[in-house]
């Protein structure tokens, strides 16, 4: 079979990016994640836990932080599928609703080859 289709190209990723390693050219626009409303009126909202660490390559919907708020715990999902850029909150620190979580960069799509 000729030809390798793939859907996305993912940035390399540091540090634990694999032995192979060559130059990505990331987009400019970076995608946050934002703490939503979660209707939990005077309720403290804390980040508990980073699920993935600075760098991993995400997909769009994997879990990626957990809140806790009294006794639910809440995971946010990474909003792209890319690379999480940086953490912008350390662990259990006090959060509020719009506050940004993270930045992540967007993967570069790779058009099929026929």
């Amino acid at each position: 079979m000729t030809g390798d289709k793939r859907a996305c190209h993912l940035p390399t990723m540091e540090p634990h990016s694999s032995p192979e390693r060559r130059p990505a050219s990331l987009p400019a626009a970076k995608h946050l994640l934002l703490v939503p409303d979660l209707g939990l009126l005077g309720m403290p909202l804390v980040l508990s836990l980073w699920l993935v660490p600075e760098g991993s390559l995400v997909l769009e919907g994997d879990r990626v932080v957990e809140l806790l708020a009294g006794g639910a715990t809440i995971d946010l999902e990474a909003p792209v599928t890319g690379r999480l850029a940086a953490q912008l909150i350390d662990e259990d620190a006090g959060v509020s609703v719009g506050a940004v979580l993270a930045e992540f960069v967007a993967a570069e799509p790779v058009e099929e080859e026929a």
